[in-house]
């Protein structure tokens, strides 16, 4: 699936010159309130392009000062268009470049009929509505995220566990981290680090009943038990069989079960 860029992680701790405007004034205010956190750093940019491989259609939610939109449609056969909910920053990126910039709340857009991916500097505040708005689009591709670090480790089981979002969609998607951003490559400087999410679109579907998949999945993140096998024994015959195909210890919690075990699970138990 998606190439791994893992060794690209980039923490930036210098740069004082880069960091020195980021002084508190009305303006930088306004950009907290709207999680506006803009990348200054050129080679934070060129890890972001990089693991997004851009062509086609693309949609930036959250253009802000348009440096990742410059980036984005500098490469050949790319067409770009900004979504950024700051009227100001729109009317001024859309005036800089001459490219397509919607003003408005990118949630609320309406997903493009041909094949198209996203790629963005993210708010963190409004990161799931985000990433939902995306697996919920069926002509989307892919989707290159800046997401705080911490949520790209837990969607891309960076730290040895999985979550139900990310197994729910995983028949569909492949979730994987591409890197680390430091926080002093923003202004105003976040709180905490970044990482780069990639969630790619599988040419063909893992399983094909979704409904079935949905329920055995939602079932074993009940926690009934205390394991991913006894919740599944609550509703399922051939539990144990199935957990011993896929390499799942009996008493192993759900959170620890890798989302191709879940699959293997699912083709044993509707066999």
């Amino acid at each position: 699936m998606a190439q791994n860029f893992a060794h690209g992680n980039y923490s930036h701790t210098q740069k004082k010159a880069r960091n020195s405007g980021g002084g508190r004034t009305p303006r930088d205010r306004a950009r907290r309130e709207l999680s506006q956190n803009f990348l200054v750093d050129r080679h934070a940019i060129e890890l972001i392009v990089k693991a997004a491989r851009p062509h086609g259609l693309i949609l930036e939610p959250g253009a802000g000062e348009g440096a990742l939109t410059a980036a984005l449609a500098r490469h050949e056969d790319v067409e770009v268009v900004g979504y950024e909910i700051d009227p100001l920053l729109a009317a001024k990126l859309r005036a800089r470049t001459g490219l397509t910039i919607v003003k408005g709340d990118f949630t609320k857009a309406k997903p493009p009929n041909e094949p198209f991916a996203v790629v963005g500097n993210i708010p963190y505040s409004i990161t799931s509505k985000i990433v939902d708005w995306c697996l919920r689009a069926p002509a989307m591709t892919s989707a290159t995220l800046l997401t705080q670090l911490e949520y790209a480790r837990k969607r891309s089981g960076d730290y040895g566990r999985w979550s139900l979002v990310t197994v729910e969609s995983w028949p569909w998607f492949h979730w994987e981290l591409l890197g680390r951003v430091g926080k002093e490559s923003f202004r105003p400087v976040p709180a905490v680090d970044s990482g780069i999410l990639r969630i790619e679109r599988r040419p063909e579907p893992l399983v094909e009943a979704g409904a079935a998949w949905q329920e055995l999945v939602e079932l074993g993140f009940t926690g009934v038990g205390g394991s991913l096998r006894a919740s599944l024994k609550t509703r399922y015959q051939g539990v144990d069989a199935a957990l011993r195909v896929a390499g799942v210890e009996r008493d192993t919690v759900v959170g620890y079960v890798h989302p191709d075990q879940w699959i293997t699970i699912y083709r044993e138990l509707h066999r």
